[in-house]
């Protein structure tokens, strides 16, 4: 329900202890708002020893799943772009169809294309590189907070503030890279200006494709289903993670060996049944629940709308390109997938975020924390005017917001002028001291930023690149404010300025020598020599870059000055509500756990928490997004559901529902039970969840898994890879 408080003005003859009760009341009330609940969630590293486990119904230890002096079952999740899992201890990992999705993309062409039929090696001979993917595991975590803090200054510039915890950060990454030969390290805010954890990891380089299901199994439904429940999606894949002979993390090479990890997890071919107990290892993205309600009003009014008008916009041009040529859908198809994902999730957290006012709720919460502000002297005056500080943040960034977006986007989705703009920056950052160097320029990553942009390169489609270019500065020509890049206005205030935008485009595109691979290999192996400086697209870029380097100075103002207060406000919150708080996910190593659960969406309606492969016939028309395999088919109408199927369903359990806190990032995460069993693959949230990232509610909050069962019958059967089972632990098939 959503509970509005209506607050009437108090009279002064009311003594400051009846004040403070009301609006404790007030506080009270509002925390009974279920989209309010938003600390039920992704437990980080740190606090899972602490957890009380067994009440919850778990028959494991929290040493069981974290634990440094031996095997634990955090040591064989990995992150993967998203989430994945060792299931073997030959390094096999098995994560979501959708995370190794870009990497069959890579690979493949028109005489194979893995995409649409997937790929199986059935030695390891056969297993090919999963270009751009990398496999980490978390190794160890220790608080930094007081070293990082340590560095900041009574009264220092917000700007020089957000500057120095990231050159300390900097700092104690180096050291301890350099103290530990081989690992990566990584400090993580997990309260903004409050609490910092250091990371160590392993970075596994070598990451090869294994078993890639179909399109029309591992993304069956396509985006009409994406979000949605019921749902009968295959939504998984197989891959390997491959080291030196010497056990060490080493770039792709035939002479690696198998990777043989600390801990893998155990099948449970059983399944499960409805209210058991599940719980996530995984590494969530970004959740926002601590935010103020002027942050939830931007990204409902003005971030989050724009955005995903704008994914819609370029996936539309890119489906037309594709439609026309099988080549250019194969190139274009990652990242039309990667549009369309967030473009329905922002959608649907919109609709979410006015369905149950979230905004309106958190500034009711507001209120009562004023009140609680107001009511005592000393508190008044610690916290005199840190709500509309804070609220002066965001109505800065209200201002040209459009301005903002058009730049951002000209050197982050314009794939010719993200190489040059990385090619112009990179000559003046690496001319820098190592550690006063943006990350993607410092040595540590440098070899990773290569790798992308000859990635990027290898996917540009050229004609959706120009017309995407031709969008943004169609707008930019729109706007009320300069977009302040010299030669741009003469373009727009030509007596053409349509005409006068596509010949500079043109021209832009016809002369540059930057989409040469071996021109742009040399370029970053010697930034800033000058072999390409005359280039027109890097020309551009350098014309470009002040206006990016004013954008990022605006952002690092508006970071220092929210990290100076809303450490304050989470302070008061707590005491107010008497209660700690979770650390918002940010993309670190996170534990979550609820039920197999179904749910109610609306009135009169309830979805069960099983699907099945009766629903996949039910489903199927024979047209994309829904063209099920004929063998496939022929599997499910004779009733061949080998010895997967349970004795209380008609059929093999395709997708699972449960009522777990999770996120985007979450994607492959591995699915357990009580005993630390795997018997889900994660990938998705019902529509209603999306809005999981500002609040969760164990009403309709539910995140959606592939069944383990499904998985490993579409594996032995339908791919006839029964040796992937062996492998696993699971006897062969009688």
């Amino acid at each position: 329900m959503n509970i509005r408080v209506k607050t009437a003005t108090v009279s002064r003859r009311f003594r400051p202890e009846l004040l403070f009760l009301i609006t404790l009341l007030i506080a009270f009330l509002i925390c009974q708002v279920p989209n309010l609940s938003a600390e039920e969630g992704m437990w980080p590293a740190s606090e899972i020893i602490k957890l009380n486990l067994r009440s919850k119904g778990f028959e494991i230890t929290p040493q069981d799943i974290i634990d440094p002096s031996r095997s634990s079952l955090v040591y064989a999740v990995v992150q993967v772009g998203a989430t994945g899992s060792f299931v073997s201890p030959e390094g096999l990992i098995l994560t979501n169809h959708h995370v190794a999705f870009g990497a069959a993309q890579a690979a493949s062409s028109t005489e194979h294309n893995y995409i649409k039929n997937g790929f199986l090696a059935r030695t390891r001979a056969e297993e090919i590189e999963a270009k751009g993917m990398t496999a980490r595991i978390t190794e160890s975590f220790s608080d930094v907070s007081d070293r990082v803090l340590a560095a900041v200054k009574q009264g220092m510039d917000p700007a020089v503030r957000t500057e120095a915890i990231r050159k300390i950060s900097r700092q104690i990454v180096a050291e301890t890279e350099k103290a530990n030969p081989g690992k990566k390290a990584e400090v993580s805010e997990m309260f903004p200006g409050k609490t910092y954890y250091l990371f160590i990891y392993t970075d596994i380089r070598d990451i090869r494709l294994v078993y890639v299901p179909p399109r029309s199994i591992g993304e069956f439904g396509g985006e009409n289903d994406n979000w949605m429940w019921p749902r009968h999606t295959g939504d998984f894949s197989f891959l390997r993670a491959y080291v030196s002979p010497d056990g060490k993390p080493s770039a792709y090479s035939l002479s690696n060996v198998p990777f043989k990890p600390r801990q893998f997890l155990k099948i449970e071919p059983q399944g499960v049944r409805e209210n058991d107990l599940v719980f996530l290892l995984g590494y969530p993205g970004r959740t926002y629940r601590h935010m103020p309600s002027e942050y939830l009003a931007y990204e409902e009014e003005i971030r989050m709308p724009y955005v995903a008008d704008w994914y819609d916009w370029q996936i539309s041009l890119m489906e037309r390109m594709g439609a026309e040529d099988r080549a250019v859908a194969i190139k274009l198809a990652a990242r039309i997938k990667g549009l369309a994902n967030t473009m329905k999730n922002y959608r649907g957290k919109l609709q979410g975020m006015k369905r149950v006012g979230i905004v309106e709720a958190r500034r009711q919460e507001e209120k009562a924390l004023q009140g609680y502000i107001e009511s005592d002297p000393a508190r008044k005056k610690a916290a005199a005017g840190l709500l509309s500080s804070i609220g002066s943040v965001y109505e800065e960034m209200r201002q040209n917001p459009e301005r903002r977006f058009i730049l951002s986007y000209l050197v982050s989705g314009v794939t010719l002028l993200n190489i040059a703009q990385t090619i112009h920056e990179a000559g003046i950052e690496r001319a820098k001291p190592d550690l006063e160097r943006e990350s993607a320029y410092m040595d540590r990553n440098f070899s990773r930023t290569v790798r992308r942009l000859e990635m990027n390169l290898a996917n540009l489609h050229i004609p959706a690149d120009k017309e995407i270019l031709n969008e943004l500065l169609l707008r930019a020509s729109r706007l009320e404010t300069d977009l302040g890049v010299p030669g741009l206005e003469e373009l727009f205030k030509s007596d053409d300025p349509p005409r006068a935008i596509r010949d500079f485009i043109n021209g832009l595109y016809e002369k540059t020598k930057l989409l040469d691979k071996n021109v742009l290999s040399a370029a970053m192996a010697k930034p800033g020599t000058g072999q390409v400086s005359s280039d027109p697209a890097l020309e551009f870029a350098a014309r470009l870059y002040p206006e990016i380097k004013k954008l990022r100075k605006a952002e690092d103002v508006w970071t220092g000055k929210l990290n100076e207060l809303l450490p304050r406000l989470l302070d008061l919150k707590a005491r107010f509500m008497a209660k700690s708080f979770i650390p918002d996910a940010n993309g670190t190593l996170r534990l979550t756990f609820g039920r197999i659960k179904g749910y109610s969406p609306s009135d009169a309606v309830y979805f069960k928490p099983f699907t099945t492969a009766a629903g996949v016939l039910e489903k199927t028309t024979g047209l994309e997004p829904f063209d099920t395999p004929p063998g496939l088919m022929e599997m499910i109408r004779n009733g061949l559901f080998g010895r997967f199927k349970p004795s209380d369903l008609s059929s093999v359990p395709t997708c699972i529902l449960y009522d777990a806190d999770t996120t985007g990032g979450n994607s492959g995460s591995p699915v357990l039970n009580a005993r630390g069993e795997l018997i889900g693959v994660n990938f998705d949230r019902t529509f209603e969840a999306t809005i999981n990232d500002y609040a969760w509610n164990q009403e309709y909050s539910r995140s959606i898994g592939v069944d383990i069962r499904y998985v490993l019958w579409i594996t032995e059967e339908f791919a006839r890879a029964g040796f992937l089972l062996e492998e696993m632990g699971l006897e062969p098939a009688r």
